[in-house]
Formats: C-alpha cells, sequence, structure tokens
C-alpha cells in the first residue's frame, strides 16, 4: 500500500510517496507552472503507484471546507492561471481515490505537531517567512480551520515610527506580510534576503514587525510553542533579535513560564525543511 503526498508551492511542487506506515520513499520537484503545464506530470507520478490516498499541502488562499463545492480550490490569487482550479477534482478524476486538501502551512503546521517542533504539546503555531507569510494553528491537538483558513500573514500591525516605504501587500499598507516578507526586504535593500549582510539595519526592522506579528498571535491563540520557518529564518541571527523584541513588546502581560522562556518558545522549524511534505503525508 502506497500514500501520496503533494506540497504544491508558489515555485515548485513536491511530489512524494509513503509506504503503509507514510515513511517518504520516493519524492520528485516539478516547476510551478501553469496548471496545463505542471499537473499532468504530477498525476503520471502518483499513477506509478497506484496511491490508496493523497494529501495536498497547497499554497492560498484555498478553499479547505470538504463540505463546500468548490472544495480543494484556489481562491483569489496573485498566481492567475491557478485561480479556481480545483486541486481536489483534478486529482479526485485522474487518481480514483481519498484526496484530503489543506493549506501548505496548515501541513507544515501539522508536521511539526506530529513529528518535529511542536510534538508532545497540546498547541502550537507554525510560521513562515519568505516570499509570502503564513501559519498553521494547532489548539487541543487540531488544526483551526473557519469560514476559509486563518490568514496570519495579513493581520495588521503598527508601522515603526520613520518607516514609510509603501509595503509590498496590495490590500494592505500595514500587514506583517507586506512589511517583513522576502520581497519587502528586496525592495527596502535592492538585495535578496539571502545577499543581506547581518550587519544591515534592516535586519532590526525586520526583528522588530515579526516580533509584534508573535505577540498578536499570543494574544489571540494563546499557543504554548511558536515555530520560524521560510527562507527568511534561515538567517538564524534573527532568532534572538525577534525574541528580545517580543519580551519587550510582551511587557510582561502574559505571566506563563512558555513566554518567559523564549529560547524554547520561539525556535528554528525542526523536520529540516520538509514539514510540509511530512505533513500532507498525514493528512488522511
Amino acid at each position: 500500500m502506497y500514500y501520496g503526498a503533494l506540497e504544491a508551492g508558489g515555485t515548485k511542487m513536491v511530489c512524494a510517496i509513503g509506504d503503509a506506515d507514510k515513511n517518504i520513499i520516493d519524492r520528485i520537484s516539478i516547476p510551478t507552472g501553469t496548471p496545463d503545464q505542471s499537473v499532468p506530470a504530477m498525476i503520471d507520478y502518483f499513477k506509478k503507484y497506484d496511491i490508496s490516498a493523497l494529501g495536498i499541502g497547497t499554497f492560498g488562499p484555498a478553499d479547505i471546507n470538504p463540505n463546500s463545492p468548490t472544495y480543494g480550490s484556489i481562491m483569489r490569487s496573485p498566481k492567475k492561471a491557478w485561480e479556481g482550479f480545483s486541486l481536489y477534482k483534478a486529482f479526485t478524476d485522474a487518481l480514483g481515490c481519498l484526496v484530503v486538501v489543506d493549506t501548505d502551512v496548515n501541513a507544515a503546521a501539522w508536521g511539526e505537531y506530529l513529528y518535529g517542533a511542536l510534538k508532545g504539546l497540546n498547541s502550537g503555531m507554525y510560521l513562515t517567512v519568505g516570499t509570502g507569510i503564513g501559519g498553521g494553528i494547532i489548539s487541543d491537538g487540531r488544526l483551526i480551520h473557519g469560514m476559509e483558513h486563518p490568514e496570519t500573514g495579513h493581520i495588521l500591525i503598527p508601522r515603526r515610527t520613520g518607516d514609510d516605504i509603501p509595503c509590498t501587500c496590495r490590500f494592505h499598507q500595514s500587514c506583517v506580510e507586506g512589511l517583513a516578507s522576502g520581497p519587502m526586504l528586496e525592495r527596502r535593500t535592492g538585495m535578496k534576503g539571502k545577499d543581506i549582510p547581518a550587519d544591515s539595519p534592516v535586519w532590526d526592522l525586520e526583528a522588530f514587525y515579526i516580533a509584534e506579528a508573535l505577540v498578536n498571535y499570543t494574544m489571540c491563540y494563546s499557543v504554548e510553542r511558536i515555530v520560524l520557518g521560510g527562507g527568511v529564518m534561515d538567517n538564524k541571527f534573527l532568532f534572538p533579535m525577534i525574541r528580545n523584541y517580543y519580551t519587550e513588546l510582551l511587557s510582561g502581560y502574559i505571566d506563563m513560564p512558555q513566554v518567559k522562556d523564549t529560547d524554547t518558545y520561539i525556535v528554528p522549524a525542526g523536520l529540516e525543511g520538509n514539514q510540509g511534505i511530512i505533513g500532507a503525508m498525514n493528512l488522511f
């Protein structure tokens, strides 16, 4: 018996096969083109293994309500070719197996909860900081869903005085994604995040904005730990900066041991970048 997993990202589609115990035994990566370009190759890959079920963690916004007539479809998206495309229908029709669709960040949060930095906890959050910012939240051992899915990257945060560079979000002028994502770092400096020197003052602003968001997540979701992943967080020097601002901004309001030890409360991802595909493998 084989199972399938798909981590549908903005630049690549990671497809994986799991054995009966959901251990990953094979994987491939396919560039994210248009649906006509990418989907047939993915279907051919999964067909070779005659999988019994497929878990999909996709970029969003996406309809992840199983009772919706458009379940598994990409909603309003910067990727215009994918807007309205139903991953659920395409793979169900082609493979004839159980297909479960959630967001990529929910899948990553689930992977961290089952096997990574959130393992053993009752609640937690995974936040990716990269080309976009988004997160998945675990509460009482379950992923939080709702009428759509939490849009943690689009919470509005106060700008630091003097920061008047237009943010990169086309919907908001002060959301955390628009102020702290990779594209905004590039807009601020003219360089990709990986090329910005560690002593650049832009990192202090980056840490401040991420910390502002984390304080809001603590207040709203009361999670026991926050895991930070994504390309921007490959810059490990950001962690102590974020933790320091987090403590300053929290101002002692939450009197719990978890938030007092920020070294164990705000932590790096624990699955070497595999949390999304591992989580997708375990969505069903």
